[in-house]
């Protein structure tokens, strides 16, 4: 009976400076945060920083354009992610690996670099503009940038292998006898994908889908650059709490709002799969 007493014991010593470390870099920082907006400048307990998102209806409206921005791009990765790991699931062996290696690529290069490289591509004397006036489908460049637009196609494009990696993969765990099974019972390509593939990925694909939606309520380089000041969002307008104004406790009051509002989406997710599940 000691030895197994004697090898818990062992085992709490080799995990506790883990959770110390845990602690320390990442449980301290949040609590601090949390607190920091619940005392004033006096030094006591308040919550005027909270009442304050609801009497200046600024930070509200830059909630909502957070929400709008980062849907549209999660919808955007959703529609274009989705066929592209549907695709890469029928390639032979081979061309899955080149194609994968294709869609991490983007993580070895910095996301400023990928950030400003769309500049380039969408500026008024960028490729996209130059083939449009090439072609004569447009008179003048269109403004693809320091808009909500170009912040949603640069987003898309940084966040896209978070989507398509991990669906993938549930993709290929798929049994192909399956859908093999249900066209020998006669049904169409369209009805096999429809009720037996689809249903198959959704979970994947909700969890997917989730993730980058949460990566975009905290996106930071991307609007900043992209945006060109014009496109705020809420780390963009933390930065200012932060570093211009400073406003340490209202940001920590707008950093706690986002908090909840991304939990709470999470808890929503949570709540469906269960229902789902049942």
């Amino acid at each position: 009976m000691a030895k197994p007493i004697a090898e818990r014991r062992q085992g709490v010593g080799f995990i506790t400076p883990l959770l110390v470390l845990m602690l320390a870099a990442f449980n301290l920082p949040i609590l601090y945060m949390l607190t920091l907006g619940f005392w004033s400048k006096e030094g006591g307990f308040t919550f005027e920083h909270y009442a304050q998102l609801l009497d200046t209806p600024i930070y509200l409206r830059v909630l909502a354009n957070t929400m709008r921005v980062s849907l549209v791009a999660t919808l955007v990765n959703v529609a274009i992610g989705y066929p592209l790991a549907y695709w890469m699931r029928g390639l032979s062996p081979r061309a899955q690996f080149i194609a994968v290696s294709l869609v991490i690529v983007p993580f070895w290069i910095s996301i400023l670099v990928r950030t400003y490289a769309w500049i380039v591509v969408l500026g008024n004397n960028g490729m996209v503009n130059r083939l449009l006036l090439w072609s004569g489908m447009v008179d003048t460049p269109v403004s693809f940038l320091y808009n909500e637009l170009g912040v949603m196609i640069g987003m898309a494009n940084v966040l896209l292998p978070f989507l398509v990696l991990p669906l993938f993969a549930a993709m290929l765990r798929i049994d192909d006898r399956l859908m093999q099974a249900a066209a020998s019972m006669g049904a169409p390509n369209h009805t096999i994908f429809l009720k037996v593939f689809l249903p198959l990925t959704l979970p994947a694909l909700a969890a997917g889908t989730l993730l980058v939606f949460i990566l975009c309520l905290g996106f930071y380089v991307t609007p900043a650059i992209l945006g060109g000041g014009k496109v705020t969002m809420i780390s963009n307008l933390l930065d200012i709490l932060i570093n211009q104004i400073p406003r340490w406790e209202q940001a920590s009051a707008v950093s706690t709002l986002l908090l909840i509002v991304t939990l709470a989406i999470f808890a929503g997710y949570r709540a469906l799969d269960r229902k789902v599940g049942t």
